[in-house]
């Protein structure tokens, strides 16, 4: 394996971390800067995450397979808290809007992406037995926290893009666009790169385009509200716990199924009969 193999996901995962820094600088050092705990998570959680996935690859790159394999178990716990706080922030984000009597005009994207990210870490566990599908799947859920970092990066920093009241709203949709689009186009990079296995960086992306046609259809048949109100009405919590236990149950039990698959090859098997 070249040393420069994986060069370019390593600087892409840089860029996104830096980017993720950029979408949370308002939040704790804006002018109206006020974080609350569940950011200070959010900003942790996220970091983490990141960081790991990044680790890991140096870690491939140099060859250093058995630190990569004990850095990796400690993916049972910042996957499962990860997704645990992107559910709760879901659910706070619709509690906040409920208590103002607005739909929450995130509610799609924030409810979908935690299913979604929950599913692409899953895949990549049930997955596990083809390497480079496991680490790809890894790499592009990455795009998850792009997306949103350069959703309110973009907002933060371009002043064209600046929410200044009930007439500018219409600046969501463009920020929202903006960076749907620069994560298609980096997925589309990555996915030409190797096609053969890197359909899951074209699965992260296609997620936000599926997630617009969904939101659009709620719109259509007047249910923002309703979906609102439904998660809003949820525990904070509760959800978290919940979300922290079932996800961790659930990639310990593609690891069980991994290790049961571990060794098999189809042509003995044929053989044995």
């Amino acid at each position: 394996m070249k040393i420069t193999s994986y060069r370019p996901e390593i600087i892409f995962l840089i860029i996104t971390l830096l980017v993720s820094l950029g979408g949370f600088w308002h939040l704790f050092l804006g002018e109206s800067a006020n974080p609350e705990p569940h950011h200070f998570l959010h900003l942790i959680t996220s970091l983490l995450w990141l960081s790991l996935i990044l680790i890991q690859l140096m870690y491939i790159t140099k060859r250093k397979f058995s630190l990569h394999r004990k850095i990796g178990l400690s993916i049972f716990i910042i996957a499962p808290l990860t997704v645990a706080t992107v559910a709760y922030l879901s659910v706070h984000s619709a509690s906040r809007a409920l208590a103002t009597g607005q739909p929450d005009i995130l509610i799609v994207q924030n409810v979908m992406i935690t299913l979604e990210l929950g599913l692409v870490i899953f895949l990549a566990f049930l997955l596990m037995k083809s390497r480079l599908i496991h680490g790809n799947l890894l790499l592009a859920s990455s795009l998850f926290f792009l997306g949103i970092a350069l959703f309110f990066a973009l907002m933060g920093f371009i002043p064209q893009l600046k929410i200044e009241g009930p007439d500018t709203f219409y600046r969501f949709g463009i920020a929202a666009s903006t960076a749907k689009a620069i994560c298609a186009g980096i997925g589309l990079v990555f996915f030409l790169k190797n096609w053969k296995i890197g359909w899951p960086w074209l699965l992260v992306p296609a997620c936000f385009y599926m997630n617009d046609f969904i939101n659009s259809k709620l719109y259509e048949y007047d249910k923002i509200q309703d979906l609102t109100a439904w998660v809003g009405s949820m525990s904070e919590s509760m959800t978290f716990f919940i979300t922290l236990i079932v996800f961790t149950l659930l990639l310990l039990m593609a690891w069980k199924i991994n290790g049961r698959l571990k060794g098999f090859n189809i042509n003995t098997s044929f053989k044995n009969r």
